[in-house]
């Protein structure tokens, strides 16, 4: 079958399109006909060896697909073969075929695509997980989110208008503006030409920020700590300017605000069952309209490289797709 060779953590110019064997599921999992996969910050990271794991080389990239169940492994109870469905894995998406976890995935309601379906689970189950499990968000709060014309970013801003937030959306060109508001912002601070602390106060009336979604990590982050509001919560989700921030540990004490680590895909091998239900509830919202995913465009399988390229360029607003039947 065709798929996507990373053979070295090289970037995404050193991946082939190539002809592999069809995995088989074990028993705990699904082999799915893949139609749409789509292609993250992280999928970059992986194949450019930045990532906090490295698979053994040969692998094929793409954490995140939708399509068509061929088989299910003997333990299987949830699946049958010829359901349409949406999954999450650390790597396998950019193929014909490809297998997951049954845990992670989970059935697709009729009437939604597959190109949409294939950019939930990652975006909006980091954003479920952060706003909801860990930040505990409450309607009223307000949210600053870095990074918030990206994949991840864009749900957080769509997630927190449905859960009442008042979101403050923070991006890197005016041109990705019009985007976020759309998609719920109240208010939008480029960073990068706006002082972000400025804003912050403005906006507030100096109260600060209620929870910090952070994206982008370094300097931004740095500034954040500066920024939040007694009783706050301030969350890592990800360091796409490729900088780790370090802040002074007098800010969180001097206002009682907590500092908490988001990391979605840990948590959904840790707690599986909880993972399942919390994508079953967000397919629904999918299906119902609650819940609105960006698709910035659709490309063909041997674009996989190029769609890299564009995501680590920060060109992409909300996913690329790449469409494989």
């Amino acid at each position: 079958m065709k798929a996507v060779l990373c053979s070295s953590f090289t970037g995404p110019g050193d991946l082939r399109v190539g002809d592999i064997d069809e995995p088989h599921p074990a028993p705990d999992e699904i082999l799915i006909d893949v139609h749409a996969a789509s292609v993250s910050f992280m999928d970059q990271l992986l194949v450019s060896g930045l990532y906090q794991m490295r698979p053994p080389t040969p692998f094929v990239p793409g954490t995140e697909a939708a399509g068509v169940v061929v088989a299910v492994g003997e333990r299987v109870t949830a699946f049958a073969p010829g359901d349409r469905v949406a999954c999450s894995s650390w790597t396998g998406g950019y193929a014909e075929r490809m297998t997951a976890k049954e845990s992670k995935s989970v059935r697709l309601p009729d009437g939604v695509a597959f190109e949409t379906a294939a950019t939930v689970l990652h975006n909006y189950g980091t954003a479920c997980y952060a706003l909801v499990e860990r930040a505990r968000a409450q309607a009223g709060e307000t949210v600053l989110i870095t990074g918030a014309a990206g994949g991840v970013g864009l749900a957080a801003v769509d997630l927190g208008r449905h859960l009442g937030l008042c979101v403050i959306a923070g991006v890197g060109s005016d041109d990705k503006a019009a985007l976020v508001r759309s998609f719920g912002a109240g208010e939008v601070i480029n960073y990068r030409r706006e002082d972000l602390r400025d804003r912050i106060r403005s906006i507030t009336s100096g109260a600060g920020i209620d929870i910090g979604f952070d994206n982008v990590g370094g300097a931004i982050f740095e500034q954040m700590a500066r920024l939040m509001a007694w009783g706050g919560r301030l969350m890592p989700i990800g360091f796409t300017c490729g900088e780790i921030p370090s802040i002074p540990m007098n800010l969180p004490l001097l206002k009682n605000y907590s500092i908490i680590g988001v990391f979605a895909g840990a948590w959904a091998e840790k707690y599986p069952d909880e993972a399942a239900r919390m994508n079953g509830m967000l397919v629904q919202w999918l299906a119902d309209g609650k819940i609105r995913p960006h698709i910035d465009r659709v490309l063909p399988l041997e674009e996989a490289g190029n769609a890299m390229r564009a995501v680590a360029g920060r060109t992409v607003q909300g996913r690329i797709v790449l469409k494989i039947r």
